[in-house]
């Protein structure tokens, strides 16, 4: 069965800056994807159980306040513990690049900072999501 990849994307944490979250989002559905938004202040839990609700095939972070070393593998963590290691997460943001390995050895595939552009992103999912067509 065919269908439209499907990006969940959240805001972990007491971050309250949600600007750039939604303009990837509306940048993703634009491109074709079906985006959920789960709002502000999301625990990992919360995006967890979200990402496995909604079936996505992409968890996109977006993490401006410096909990990124603790928030995102713990939503790594949960989607692994939950059957769903197979979804692709991305993270963007406010990240510091000496933090960027850990974030890989935690399972972030992908972390993509400020000013991005819009087409990078889209390709780097069409191009490594797992298939939709399993």
């Amino acid at each position: 069965m065919d269908r439209r990849i499907r990006v969940l994307v959240a805001k972990p944490g007491l971050d309250g800056h949600d600007r750039g979250a939604k303009v990837v989002a509306r940048g993703l559905r634009d491109a074709g994807m079906e985006v959920i938004y789960t709002g502000l202040h999301r625990t990992p839990e919360q995006i967890v159980r979200a990402a496995v609700d909604e079936d996505a095939d992409v968890v996109g972070l977006s993490v401006l306040s410096g909990a990124h070393d603790r928030l995102l593998p713990e939503v790594v963590a949960g989607l692994r513990a939950m059957g769903r290691g197979d979804a692709l997460v991305l993270a963007g943001g406010i990240i510091p690049e000496a933090d960027v390995p850990a974030l890989h050895l935690a399972g972030v595939a992908m972390v993509f900072g400020p000013g991005t552009p819009m087409a990078d992103i889209v390709a780097y999912i069409r191009a490594n999501v797992r298939s939709i067509d399993e």
